[in-house]
């Protein structure tokens, strides 16, 4: 696997425009909340990082990785003056579908939401074959995606704002 021997998180090989004039939301799931709460300091640590005050950053937690497509909905609802809205989350392989059904009802919500709303709405979702791979993904040895997923977001949010 191409993944095995590198930080999937490097972004020295890229230039991460200022993000402070830029508001964000990101909305975690609570499931798996080891993984998720790193990958929301990640997130959050590089949205700061890039110059976003705290309060141009609006966090809500939701029970699952299912109810980050609704999140993304009612936020950009409320707050239609929202840049990005992150959704992080993490769903592990188990011994039925049900890994199947959600990562793929929350992959294509999510893009819906995205296009419905002309926003980006960033899909910072794990899904792996078993916990060790996703605490790999969320602050180990392959980086954060929460990481990658702000600095997407701040990237997103400068092409709609700069097109």
């Amino acid at each position: 696997m191409a993944t095995q021997l590198k930080n999937l998180s490097d972004f020295s090989h890229t230039t991460v425009p200022d993000a402070s004039p830029y508001r964000f939301a990101i909305a975690v799931a609570e499931w798996n909340a080891d993984v998720t709460g790193a990958l929301f300091n990640g997130a959050m640590k590089t949205l700061n990082q890039h110059g976003v005050l705290a309060e141009n950053i609006i966090s809500v937690a939701v029970p699952g990785s299912f109810e980050l497509t609704g999140a993304a909905e009612i936020i950009l609802n409320k707050h239609p003056e929202l840049d990005a809205v992150i959704c992080l989350g993490c769903v592990i392989q188990g011994d039925t579908k049900h890994f199947d059904f959600i990562c793929d009802a929350v992959a294509h919500g999510i893009t819906n939401v995205g296009i419905k709303h002309s926003k980006p709405v960033i899909f910072g979702v794990l899904t792996t074959n078993d916990q060790q791979q996703a605490l790999d993904r969320a602050g180990g040895k392959h980086g954060n995606k929460g990481d990658e997923a702000a600095i997407t977001a701040i990237k997103m949010a400068h092409l709609a704002a700069t097109l």
